[in-house]
């Protein structure tokens, strides 16, 4: 409980907004002010269907639908009976009915409803992950229909803001429960992991404002929001009554939730027909410690590199890092003993021209035996901008005729001019013999003027030149 105490103070201050810009919007009228009141649309819904079919799981697992009749026209029902729909939903979560949650099942099973036929479709690959996820933190199951506004079940997916994945993490939510994103690996891109983390999250969301729908409000525009409009608001803890004090994503942002949790259990009665999806032989991992290339699993183990990829979306650019942790490598089951057998040759295979990074290079090294082909009238003389060349402050000017001795004339002007300092002050990263060198003045007696006894040095302290 210290723990989740100590914590708490992070999420509210650390963590901001996860989520997306969105591009598409409607309209309802505000009673409070008489107003017609513009509702953002979560991005991920605008997605074209063609681009979420163009994933290689979906183009071999979803096709159809077959054992459905797919038609157009959406069914028209009184406001009666949707209440009485939502109210017989096995939740715990609140799912009141108005008229902007009738805007989103609307525009649903209307403008989207080929959008959540592949949802309905995709679903089978991902619902047992949320499910398992959410059952052993405690929270409502209706929570696996978050990711279907964040995302559209693409692991893929990247909102304007830099949102990514599943359950649309910003990176410093994603720091902050210590997923892994750098330039090979991004976490926030796994299912499992991402997923885990998404209900860790709204477990300690869910200790903060112990009402769920302000829950997924702060998911959404982060806690630092939603604390601003419970201030404004007076203080009160209700989402509807603190509608208006929130940011305009938001504000459709439970709606949206709402009617996506409708549409997904009443999809029949939209005439809305889930895409038949076959799903994938089972997988299993391995613990890769080596630097490997997907092309070198594909070519050497005779699988599709798409699939790997499908299978690995957290790894940005086909590369396993390996080094001095190991990495997960999901793969088709059948293919597990594959790839320990012939492991050897898939580290081996074409390594030398998928990984060109140099471990050590000499420098300045030539070919004693080459010649330097002398410069003629008509050839011009390259020279690089002193500017476009720094080395702890030192400036250099590259040409045919620079030569050693200009700057040592420069060094020398430059020490005498740093003796005329009587101090200087150290920056990050500055040792001794650093400073030593730009201002001519040994280690030793820097040491002693400034009475250091080892050789640390503090950024932002100031280092007597004289006594």
């Amino acid at each position: 409980m210290k723990k989740l105490l100590a914590f708490i103070p992070v999420l509210l201050i650390g963590l901001t907004s996860l989520h997306a810009q969105n591009v598409d919007n409607i309209t309802v009228h505000d009673k409070t002010t008489d107003r017609e009141d513009t509702i953002e649309i979560p991005h991920s819904l605008s997605t074209d269907v063609d681009s979420l079919l163009n994933d290689y799981r979906a183009k071999s697992a979803l096709s159809g639908p077959t054992n459905c009749e797919q038609k157009n026209d959406n069914p028209f029902f009184p406001d009666s009976v949707y209440i009485e729909r939502l109210s017989q939903m096995p939740v715990v979560m609140e799912m009141p009915y108005n008229d902007i949650v009738r805007k989103f099942i609307d525009l649903y099973a209307t403008k989207y409803r080929k959008k959540f036929s592949y949802i309905l479709g995709a679903s089978n690959f991902y619902m047992p992950l949320f499910e398992e996820a959410l059952d052993v933190y405690g929270l409502p199951q209706e929570l696996k229909y978050l990711p279907v506004i964040e995302s559209a079940l693409n692991p893929k997916a990247v909102s304007a803001v830099g949102a990514v994945g599943l359950w649309q993490f910003m990176l410093p939510t994603a720091k902050v429960y210590n997923l892994e994103i750098n330039s090979l690996v991004d976490e926030r891109r796994d299912p499992i992991k991402a997923t885990w983390v998404a209900a860790h999250y709204l477990k300690d969301l869910y200790s903060i404002y112990q009402d769920w729908n302000l829950v997924i409000a702060a998911y959404n525009c982060g806690p630092t929001n939603i604390n601003k409009a419970i201030h404004r608001a007076g203080g009160v803890r209700d989402y509807w009554k603190i509608y208006n004090y929130l940011p305009k994503e938001t504000r459709g942002y439970v709606p949206a939730f709402i009617a996506a949790n409708y549409i997904m259990t009443y999809y029949c009665n939209h005439n809305i027909c889930p895409m038949d999806a076959d799903i994938e032989q089972n997988t299993d991992t391995l613990q890769i410690t080596k630097k490997v290339h997907f092309q070198q699993i594909a070519a050497v183990c005779g699988i599709n590199i798409d699939q790997v990829r499908a299978l690995n979306p957290q790894y940005k650019l086909d590369i396993i890092p390996g080094g001095d942790k190991s990495y997960t490598l999901r793969l088709p089951i059948n293919m597990i003993s594959n790839f320990i057998d012939r492991q050897d040759s898939i580290y081996k295979y074409h390594a030398d021209q998928l990984f060109t990074n140099r471990k050590t290079v000499e420098i300045g090294v030539t070919n004693e035996n080459a010649t330097v082909p002398s410069t003629t009238s008509s050839e011009q003389t390259t020279e690089v901008p002193a500017k476009s060349s720094h080395r702890r402050g030192r400036h250099y000017r590259h040409s045919n005729n620079d030569s050693e001795g200009t700057y040592s004339k420069r060094r020398g002007r430059k020490s005498r001019k740093s003796k005329e300092k009587t101090s200087v002050s150290v920056k990050n990263g500055d040792t001794l013999s650093e400073i030593s060198k730009k201002t001519g003045i040994s280690v030793k007696k820097l040491k002693k003027i400034n009475h250091i006894k080892g050789n640390s040095i503090r950024a932002g302290k100031k280092l007597k030149l004289h006594k």
